[in-house]
């Protein structure tokens, strides 16, 4: 379907699932490895796939929205890239620890009939992969949560959740690269920079990406938070 006028979504569920998703993914480095001048860009959502193009490009009488489902349908008829050989794998450290960083750990705990560390325990056991980015810049959306950390939204949500924040609702975690508002239930805190405009990518999540979040101490959160802004402050340097 149109999606304005430079772009064209094609969608493949309205609920979320996570093998209809490895699929999108798929097709979206199909698309890429054909490199097709007319396409601006290839935006992987939890459903569906958006196609940016320059209709300037395409060849003339070819309509874009044409040339984008005849693209889509020789990518499809054709065996797909390997998601597991083009995917990275990120080991996210996490401090799971007091209120500060974990503000919703323990309501999590409660909810689930859980202990606190058996909410820790699951959370970095799960096999988590991202699903998308989106909502804001270097945001992701990652599926593979273990089902007995399921939880609701938040009814009333933050107004302020600080970078870095490691958070879970129904299915999904996210980690917030900006300090920005949410209704996720946040359990911990990552001390590394996910978003840096500095850097080439900016962003550190890339749909399809594998996730592994790792359980770190307080004196190992100080650490690598240290090490960050040493880092951030070397490439701002001209």
């Amino acid at each position: 379907m149109p999606l304005g006028d430079a772009a064209v979504l094609v969608e493949f569920s309205e609920t979320l699932d996570l093998a209809v998703n490895a699929r999108i993914q798929q097709l979206a480095a199909a698309v890429r490895l054909r490199q097709p001048a007319w396409i601006r860009d290839v935006v992987p959502a939890l459903g569906g796939l958006a196609l940016h193009f320059d209709a300037e490009r395409l060849a003339p009488g070819l309509l874009p929205f044409a040339a984008a489902e005849q693209l889509v349908k020789e990518c499809l008829s054709r065996r797909l890239p390997d998601l597991e050989k083009l995917s990275r794998t990120l080991e996210v450290p996490v401090c799971y620890e007091g209120e500060e960083f974990a503000p919703d750990l323990a309501e999590v705990a409660e909810r689930c009939k859980l202990k606190v560390e058996d909410v820790v325990k699951r959370h970095c056991a799960s096999p988590h992969r991202v699903l998308m980015v989106g909502f804001a810049p270097g945001h992701p959306y990652i599926g593979g949560l273990d089902p007995r950390l399921s939880v609701p939204r938040r009814t009333t949500p933050r107004p302020i959740v600080t970078a870095g924040s490691v958070a879970i609702a129904n299915t999904q975690s996210v980690v917030y690269p900006w300090t920005i508002s949410g209704g996720w239930s946040v359990i911990g805190r990552s001390p590394l920079r996910f978003f840096d405009p500095q850097r080439d990518p900016p962003a550190v999540f890339a749909p399809g990406d594998r996730v592994s979040f790792v359980a770190i101490g307080r004196t190992e959160y100080d650490r690598l938070a240290r090490d960050a802004a040493r880092d951030a402050g070397r490439e701002q340097r001209p």
